[in-house]
């Protein structure tokens, strides 16, 4: 983003890791959920193992805020599922992957997944984001009104719009 944030907080963001059921991949990696404020963990801390699925804190983002994007995120809050899009980057050592960001604008997340090999996935907003969310949008939100073009209809009946011209006799 060119503009400057006006709010910014930090997350911690956890992921799952369960075994892959493909012959080319030995373990499947997915954003589970966001932690408001930062955990006292180190990230890739392994925090939970349920059968072959194992919890891990990978480590912090900021969530910032643009009063640019106001309306996007309005459009999140009132989806009835609040999201954050988490952004995973791969890597070639262990771990497997860098928190790259996290992100309130459905506009950005969806800008995330247009190139590149990144892991992108919408997991819940916690109520307390949210309620921070709501709070930035009733301080910097403007409705701006939608303009609609009106076609000139008698611009599309004249004769030298139709490929005529003046009538031939």
């Amino acid at each position: 983003m060119n503009a400057t944030a006006l709010l910014s907080f930090p997350v911690g963001v956890l992921v799952e890791r369960h075994k892959a059921s493909s012959p080319w991949l030995d373990f499947v990696w997915r954003p589970v959920s966001v932690l408001s404020g930062l955990p006292a963990a180190a990230p890739w801390t392994l925090i939970g193992t349920d059968g072959d699925t194992q919890t891990f804190y990978a480590g912090t983002a900021s969530v910032e805020l643009y009063r640019t994007e106001t309306a996007n995120y309005l459009n999140n809050l009132s989806s009835g599922a609040p999201s954050l899009w988490v952004v995973l980057r791969p890597r070639e050592a262990d771990p497997p992957y860098d928190v790259l960001a996290v992100t309130a604008d459905p506009a950005e997340g969806e800008a995330f997944a247009e190139a590149g090999n990144d892991l992108i996935e919408a997991v819940p907003m916690p109520a307390s984001i949210a309620a921070a969310l709501e709070a930035f949008i009733a301080q910097h939100h403007i409705e701006r009104p939608t303009f609609k073009r009106q076609r000139d209809r008698q611009g599309w009946s004249a004769p030298e719009r139709r490929g005529g011209g003046e009538e031939q006799s």
